[in-house]
């Protein structure tokens, strides 16, 4: 499945879930992501996954400014 920044924004903006469970939901899509990375995954699938994480973690720092600055931190090293 192919995660996008529109899927992303519509976790973000659920009315009938929980902060938490939003955060929970994101870090899930960019796990998948990840894990569907492989060594054939070329240069251009590895950086829209990179830039996707980037977008989920601002979005979950929206929802939590601490745990998506240490995220985005993180991402950097």
């Amino acid at each position: 499945m192919e995660y996008t920044n529109k899927l992303i924004d519509k976790i973000y903006n659920y009315k009938s879930i929980t902060n938490t469970n939003k955060i929970s939901k994101l870090l899930e899509i960019d796990a998948n992501q990840y894990c569907n990375l492989g060594k054939d995954s070329s240069k251009s699938e590895k950086e829209v996954v990179k830039k996707n994480s980037k977008y989920i973690y601002k979005t979950i720092s929206k929802l939590d400014t601490l745990m998506g600055k240490k995220f985005l931190e993180l991402q950097d090293k």
